[in-house]
């Protein structure tokens, strides 16, 4: 097929990673282009030229990079440059559009393009993107990356659809043994939404060092939380590149993530159980749809003594069946087979509703 992939303008698509959403776009190019399919990835200016992207103008973040959902403006060059993308989906002779952007003049044109569009939720409800789905609902398939996320929208789409994210296997090896200096590993954007301070403060109560990477996305936090919270027993390790974060993943005793939001999806845990690493982290979001207690502990949201007390748990337990969890039901092969089908179905006909068989709920 010909495939148009429509990535949200605020980040550029390349390493190192903005976040989960960049990653994920990434690797889903990868893996469609790896099938043999013909993708063409629409994305701002700085995206990884492997890929061959269409660049469309530059980043529309700002500098400090501020994540596209609390930053929810749209000023008149962004929606300019989303309707130059539109515009040459509607000439470029695709199959099917696979939106991941964060728009809303996609689904607003989505009835204009001439080619089905199936579009993927990656985050909860907010405007004025909802505006868009609601503008779209019922002349176009949605999928959700969770069963919280789905619950999340179910009063705007009552029959989303689930297709969860995966990760390159290869990509994220096994590592069956952690390194032999014990450490605990906390990696994602620097921001309050994220709560790395928590995450440094249940360290220490825990005895256990923390090593965290990531962009440092909001100065304000990075002053007033991270900075004076750093001393011994807590590595900076600055923004990683795919190899050395795997790298550290892998050797960790423990991965942490401490959400202070809903988290839609959790990339990051996932890539910590491909590598071996089980996991603590706050119980919030889809984090309890993806961990059990083969593979991680939870904490009650913002505590800092029970975060402690998971990562002590968590860092004894067995690696294998961490790899395991994460080969059963998040292969990236899993998931490209899920939009591949759903691919064909709209290319029939747009559904107003996810085919039977298509959507899976992970157990």
């Amino acid at each position: 097929m010909r495939i148009a992939i429509l990535s949200h303008l605020k980040f550029s698509i390349c390493q190192p990673f903005a976040g989960g959403l960049e990653r994920h776009t990434h690797a889903l190019a990868q893996a469609l282009r790896r099938r043999g399919h013909d993708v063409v990835l629409f994305a701002s200016e700085g995206t990884d030229a492997t890929l061959d992207p269409v660049l469309v103008c530059p980043p529309t973040g700002e500098a400090g990079g501020i994540d596209p959902v609390a930053d929810a403006r749209i000023d008149a060059a962004e929606d300019e440059a989303y309707a130059t993308m539109l515009d040459a989906v509607e000439s470029g002779g695709f199959d099917v559009v696979h939106n991941n952007c964060l728009h809303p003049l996609p689904l607003r044109r989505a009835g204009d393009l001439g080619v089905p569009m199936v579009t993927v939720l990656h985050t909860p409800p907010f405007a004025p993107f909802v505006q868009g789905v609601r503008a779209a609902a019922g002349r176009q398939p949605f999928v959700a990356v969770s069963e919280t996320l789905a619950r999340d929208w179910a009063a705007i789409l009552p029959a989303v659809g689930i297709i969860g994210n995966g990760v390159d296997l290869d990509g994220f090896p096994y590592r069956a043994e952690a390194a032999a200096e014990p450490y605990a590993m906390w990696s994602g954007r620097i921001v309050p939404e994220k709560g790395l301070h928590l995450a440094i403060d249940a360290a220490r109560l825990a005895g256990i060092e923390l090593r965290f990477a990531g962009p440092r996305s909001r100065s304000s936090y990075w002053c007033g939380e991270i900075e004076p919270r750093l001393g011994p027993g807590i590595r900076d390790l600055g923004h990683l590149g795919q190899a050395e974060l795997v790298a550290c993943l892998g050797g960790a005793r423990v991965a942490v993530t401490s959400p202070r939001w809903e988290e839609p999806f959790g990339l990051v845990v996932v890539e910590a159980l491909a590598c071996g690493t089980p996991v603590a982290a706050f119980r919030r979001g889809a984090l309890p749809d993806i961990l059990n207690r083969a593979t991680g502990r939870l904490a009650e949201p913002d505590s800092v003594p029970d975060l402690a007390r998971a990562m002590r748990e968590a860092s004894g337990l067995g690696r294998a069946a961490c790899r395991a969890r994460a080969e059963i039901v998040y292969d990236a092969e899993v998931m490209i087979d899920r939009y591949e089908s759903l691919y064909q179905t709209v290319q029939a006909a747009v559904p107003t509703r996810i085919p039977v068989g298509v959507a899976a709920v992970h157990a």
